[in-house]
């Protein structure tokens, strides 16, 4: 049996980071066993839908490496792959269902559900269900006649379709992450199917589909183990196979208090969604890992390690070494914290091992948005890239932690005042004398180390009478990369050019 994995998401919204991870469990599996990865999107809650969500779904599993076999754009051969489109076909198995009695019209209205739902807490039962305990005693065709039921759906009253769950039986079912499951049909409801503006839901139209597109794992949030029962029963009520199912623990908050929520990301500084996300009622932006600085690759072997933990110690792997080692077995079932700290580190070892022209594209787009001089050689980009990869934790550091490299800077005024007498300036005159004696051959990290510490030794100068002030007249600010290789990359020109401005102080 061919293995077949889908991830069906919404378009309610932008992808939180933990749908990624669940598309990207589905992936490694996939092709783990040499299967085929869905995209499906499940678009039947047309309340809830938002415009531009579909497009940043795609875009956004396209950014994280994520390869997609099937679907809206690919095609392929169970086409269609946006729910709103198979509407025929999951109104034909709904009148399957109807017709062989497994499922029922039901024509009780919001408010006469609210009112059941209000009775009953008020007398004790505040966990009112519509289920088999309570289903004959509601307005529906159980309770009415035939002829009643046809008036009333011919007159055009409105009415959905739910699920007749079989009375006093068990459902069990082994979840592949957290075993077996049992589950009483006392304490699930008569779930709709088909609502009344003839859209299935979810549960409905999840099962057809996977079922229809032959998909023989299931792995999704834990969220939906509540909702598994429901779904094994209409798998029998069908008399289809189900397929095996896994669901994922969920990604906590730092502090591991609770799941990570887009509030959290708000407060906390952390990016929740991969891309950058405008809310198109609002106009609100929040900001994607990608353009706050973090890199794809880097971004996904965090998140695989967020509940899965493969053998050994290995935590930096290419997306060949994840397939290779991926199992569902070993993920785990309890929440995992997102660790800010963790991913930095992970961006920050992706950045050192890619190569000096890799940035080149990021820093040219970035000067250009922050209108700063683009007027630069890509060989002097190059050096910046070498320079900065080392000490970089997010790909904005290129740039704006390192503005004093493509621009003149400005001067720290707590760091000048107290770093900057005339000791310090009768020194970096003098150095900047040594360094006007040497030519452009000689311009270079060795040279200018040579020439400095000669310079030093010879009128005993400690380092504390001059770095500091060298550093404050190259870059403006207290850190950064050595301020003798800053100097080489810079040149003679702006080196001594830099000096006599802040001399001029």
């Amino acid at each position: 049996m061919s293995v077949v994995v889908r991830f069906a998401p919404s378009p309610t919204g932008p992808l939180h980071i933990g749908g990624i991870r669940t598309a990207f469990y589905n992936y490694l599996l996939a092709k783990k066993l040499g299967g085929k990865f869905i995209l499906r999107i499940e678009d039947t809650d047309q309340v809830r839908f938002v415009p531009g969500a579909e497009e940043y779904i795609m875009e956004a599993l396209r950014w994280c490496g994520i390869e997609i076999d099937y679907g809206v754009r690919e095609g392929g051969p169970d086409a269609p792959y946006r729910q709103s489109e198979r509407g025929v076909i999951y109104q034909q198995y709904t009148q399957q269902l109807l017709s062989e009695g497994k499922a029922y019209i039901a024509f009780d209205t919001p408010g006469e559900l609210t009112e059941m739902r209000t009775q009953a807490e008020k007398s004790g039962n505040p966990g009112w269900q519509y289920n088999y305990l309570t289903r004959k005693g509601m307005i529906n065709s159980l309770t009415l006649s035939e002829a009643a039921v046809k008036q009333r759906t011919e007159s055009g009253e409105p009415y959905v379709i739910r699920l007749k769950v079989p009375e006093d039986q068990e459902v069990h079912f082994k979840d592949e992450i957290r075993g077996e499951v049992v589950v009483h049909t006392s304490q699930i409801d008569d779930k709709v199917l088909m609502k009344s503006d003839g859209l299935p839901t979810y549960h409905l139209a999840n099962i057809i589909d996977d079922h229809l597109m032959k998909v023989t794992h299931v792995i999704r949030g834990e969220e939906w183990l509540p909702s598994a029962p429901l779904h094994l029963l209409l798998y029998q009520a069908f008399g289809w196979n189900p397929p095996s199912f896994a669901h994922l623990p969920l990604i906590l908050r730092p502090d591991g208090n609770g799941k990570l929520s887009k509030r959290d990301g708000d407060r906390l500084g952390v990016p929740v969604f991969p891309l950058d996300w405008t809310d198109p009622d609002t106009g609100e932006k929040t900001n994607g890992f990608k353009e706050s600085g973090y890199l794809p690759d880097a971004l996904v072997n965090f998140m695989a390690l967020l509940g899965w933990h493969p053998e050994g110690n290995e935590e930096v792997m290419s997306v060949e070494r994840m397939i290779e080692l991926f199992s569902i077995e070993k993920v785990g079932k309890s929440g995992t914290k997102f660790d800010i700290d963790k991913l930095h580190w992970f961006n920050q070892t992706y950045i050192k091992q890619k190569p000096n022209e890799y940035f080149l594209p990021y820093i040219k787009e970035t000067l250009l948005k922050q209108g700063m001089n683009t007027d630069f050689t890509d060989e002097y980009l190059m050096k910046v890239a070498h320079l900065m990869k080392e000490r970089a934790v997010l790909m904005k550091d290129f740039v704006l932690k390192a503005t004093y490299l493509y621009q003149a800077p400005e001067y720290d005024s707590a760091f000048m005042a107290k770093q900057w007498n005339e000791t310090g300036k009768n020194n970096l005159i003098a150095l900047s004398n040594v360094w006007s004696r040497l030519n452009s051959e000689e311009w270079n990290t060795q040279r200018l180390h040579d020439t400095m510490h000669e310079w030093m030794t010879t009128n005993s100068i400690a380092n504390k009478f001059l770095m500091p002030q060298l550093r404050l007249a190259l870059t403006g600010v207290s850190g950064g990369p050595d301020s003798i290789e800053i100097a080489d990359l810079l040149g003679k020109s702006e080196t001594i050019s830099r000096f006599e401005r802040l001399i001029a102080q």
